[in-house]
């Protein structure tokens, strides 16, 4: 848990990075995949949330660089694991 925070809490440009490891998996399924598979569409959800998630933090860090007790990740980091789960699971499934 202690990696995990160390590399998303104030490092919005890791967030962001996996954000655009989902937007790039799902250009691929949507270049690769056939016309009836549709299950890419939950990788460019992770994606967004991600994407929300590095813009958060952001602003976070530019308006509160002092906050050293962050409630709002109890809401934000289940949301995000449970949104790649998804993702992953649809996607691979």
């Amino acid at each position: 848990m202690e990696f995990i925070a160390t590399t998303f809490v104030g490092n919005p440009l890791n967030i962001f990075i996996i954000a655009l490891i989902f937007v790039a998996g799902w250009f691929v399924l949507r270049l690769c995949a056939p016309v009836t598979v549709r299950s890419n569409r939950p990788l460019l959800v992770a994606a967004t949330l991600w994407g929300l998630y590095a813009a958060w933090e952001w602003l976070v860090l530019i308006y509160t660089p002092e906050a050293d007790i962050r409630v709002d990740l109890l809401l934000i980091w289940p949301v995000i694991t449970a949104a790649s789960a998804w993702a992953l699971i649809r996607t691979f499934r």
